[in-house]
């Protein structure tokens, strides 16, 4: 039997004796994807971030790739950081990190960036009462952790993004 999955839209097929081997590992070691980062390798502090879709479901969900096997994303289509700018330009929430300032050293930034992605598609996808938008960034964002202690600009940079998405605004 085999595993089969996309990333980044390639498609993927592995002997399924690959299984128990971590998703970040295959990124990383396979793929040369070194976007995502490896911290704390325990599914913690959240910087391996990856968005993965899996059938019946076809809402992405954000899935921590370190503690993540081959076996459990079977069938699955994952995106990386790797997918999110186009043609070397930033996409929204890149851009708005950046302009907010929002990390020091960027080493957490790709897993903010795939979980504040998945929750601005929430948003568009079914709205919810403006006055939960902080608590739906919080739920998103909050367990993140940032070394540099980046939280607020995270949040600041997030905010704005997340009210125009609310309202069907934006990509």
């Amino acid at each position: 039997m085999t595993l089969s999955f996309t990333v980044n839209g390639a498609a993927y097929k592995l002997d399924e004796g690959r299984a128990e081997e971590r998703l970040i590992d295959f990124l990383h070691e396979d793929l040369n994807l070194t976007g995502t980062k490896f911290c704390c390798g325990i599914g913690v502090c959240r910087a391996c971030t990856v968005q993965v879709s899996k059938p019946p479901n076809p809402t992405p969900s954000p899935v921590i790739s370190c503690s993540t096997t081959l076996g459990m994303v079977d069938g699955s289509a994952i995106s990386t950081i790797e997918s999110v700018a186009t043609d070397g330009v930033p996409d929204a929430v890149q851009q708005a990190f950046l302009d907010n300032f929002s990390f020091q050293c960027g080493y957490c930034t790709p897993g903010f960036v795939m979980a504040a992605r998945m929750l601005l598609a929430g948003l568009r996808a079914q709205p919810i009462p403006e006055e939960q938008i902080d608590a739906a960034m919080m739920q998103a964002i909050g367990s993140h952790i940032c070394r540099c202690t980046g939280y607020a600009r995270y949040f600041e940079a997030l905010r704005p993004l997340a009210v125009a998405a609310n309202a069907g605004e934006g990509n």
